[in-house]
């Protein structure tokens, strides 16, 4: 494993010398605009494992995305590589549908430490709550991107992240009730605390999420990507492309539904993955917003 080969992936060319917001900043972006959002392998029969090792050669060598788990442990390994102040985080994702947190810790995020400020680097949520920028640990302060407005509120030793998002333009009006489009404009994303987290303490939630027949992640094939000026996500055989700011508060969402033969030329042409085993796609109805 080299952090050469990493940036070759990730097209970064800039500066691997500074350990400031900046750089750190530019080498995240690069991340989520190269390497998809995805869990194509639980549906093309094959094992997601947490070992950095094959972390590494799935998503730098075979040019694969994946989920948080190994997208945000491949990101911590390289910032760490650089010299700056990491750790990981666990984080009970937010139910929709159950209006709930979830009771497992499922979702593994970055801290990153800078000159005494501490940050939350996390390239493994997709679609539209995907962050674009290093989040400031701050309670209560609002942090504009290009996704929409995030916040952290933090209350007894507990955070929580949150998302306010623009209203959607839909072409396509027989879309324009789909379970796939969030309803309410302020969503609450996930809580977390701030106490340090290893890999292994995800090694359960890794089995659970690709064999539950519960799980979000066994009932939806998918697979997001950021763009830059949106992103684009397949769920089972849904296509859409939104692009942020179309017009003033307003994002531009568009739906095409694909047939099984056009799935595999989208997952190449969309999103540059090359799957090794046949992807049988999958969208059962379940909390799942984009």
């Amino acid at each position: 494993m080299n952090l050469e080969e990493y940036f070759a992936r990730t097209g970064y060319k800039g500066s691997t010398e500074k350990q400031d917001l900046e750089t750190l900043t530019d080498i995240f972006q690069h991340h989520i605009r190269a390497v998809p959002f995805e869990n194509l392998s639980i549906h093309c029969g094959e094992k997601i494992t947490l070992e950095l090792e094959h972390v590494y050669n799935k998503i730098v060598q075979r040019k694969r995305g994946g989920w948080c788990m190994e997208n945000n442990q491949l990101l911590g390994w390289v910032l760490k590589g650089l010299g700056y102040d990491t750790s990981f985080l666990g984080a009970y994702v937010f139910n929709p549908q159950q209006n709930a947190y979830a009771t497992r810790m499922t979702h593994l995020m970055v801290k990153v430490v800078i000159n005494g400020k501490a940050y939350v680097v996390d390239g493994g949520f997709g679609v539209s709550y995907q962050m674009w920028q290093p989040m400031e640990l701050v309670s209560g302060k609002e942090q504009p991107q290009a996704p929409g407005v995030f916040r952290f509120t933090e209350k007894n030793g507990v955070w929580y992240l949150e998302k306010m998002r623009r209203k959607q333009y839909i072409p396509n009006q027989s879309f324009s009730n789909s379970d796939l489009l969030e309803k309410k404009e302020c969503r609450k994303v996930y809580m977390f605390s701030l106490e340090p987290r290893t890999v292994e303490d995800f090694r359960f939630q890794c089995t659970y999420l690709q064999t539950s027949p519960d799980s979000l992640f066994t009932r939806k094939s998918i697979c997001t990507l950021q763009t830059t000026d949106g992103f684009r996500a397949l769920i089972g055989w849904t296509l859409t492309e939104t692009t942020y700011n179309y017009k003033e508060n307003m994002d531009l969402v568009e739906f095409v539904t694909l047939e099984d033969e056009e799935v595999e030329k989208a997952l190449k042409e969309k999103f540059n993955i090359t799957l090794e085993r046949k992807l049988v796609p999958i969208n059962v109805k379940a909390s799942y917003t984009i």
